[in-house]
């Protein structure tokens, strides 16, 4: 399961360090099958298959917009290295050391993922780089409930699939309007 939950980092930063169609998808995919193979044994059969089958269509439809390159890791995208990196090392020790329990590697990817999807959606302000992570965000809160002690069923991840896979339909012009930052009172 700890490979999964690496599987689960890698397709966040991905997400994160990626501007073209292709990087987000490959981050999309890798960020799916982590997170569905953790869902899995958390007493989410149904909820993994959900999963899986919202993240794979999100992540065909965003390969079909968006910049046709792979756009990974472009000129500035420093910061965000580091904080894929710290992110990272944060939520390893928070799964790990201050928690206790099982389901160490679903903590991990839960608390990660939301963790970068919400540092990506505030510093991106190209659309589709946003529904991505929004797409992402939505898996992960879909597979946080399998952290429960009993299984809560698969609602919470059909609901995570169904916004995931369909806020990647949201046309491009609609998710710019979104990003346009707002003037504030003075009118700047």
């Amino acid at each position: 399961m700890v490979e999964a939950a690496f599987v689960a980092w890698v397709g966040a930063a991905l997400v994160v360090l990626a501007d073209g169609r292709r990087g987000l998808a490959l981050g999309l995919v890798l960020l799916t099958a982590g997170l569905a193979v953790l869902a899995w044994p958390a007493g989410m059969a149904f909820g993994a298959i959900a999963i899986a089958a919202g993240g794979l269509v999100a992540a065909g439809q965003c390969l079909r917009s968006g910049p046709a390159s792979w756009g990974i890791m472009p000129a500035g995208s420093t910061p965000r290295l580091i904080i894929c990196i710290a992110s990272g090392l944060l939520a390893l020790w928070v799964a790990a050391s201050v928690t206790s329990g099982t389901g160490a590697p679903l903590r991990f990817a839960v608390l990660l993922v939301v963790g970068l999807m919400g540092a990506r959606i505030l510093i991106s302000h190209e659309p589709g780089a946003v529904l991505a992570a929004i797409a992402s965000l939505a898996l992960a809160l879909g597979v946080a409930p399998g952290l429960a002690a009993t299984s809560p069923g698969p609602v919470a991840a059909i609901v995570g699939a169904l916004i995931a896979a369909g806020v990647m339909f949201v046309p491009a012009g609609l998710a710019r309007l979104a990003s346009i930052p707002l003037a504030d009172k003075d009118g700047a």
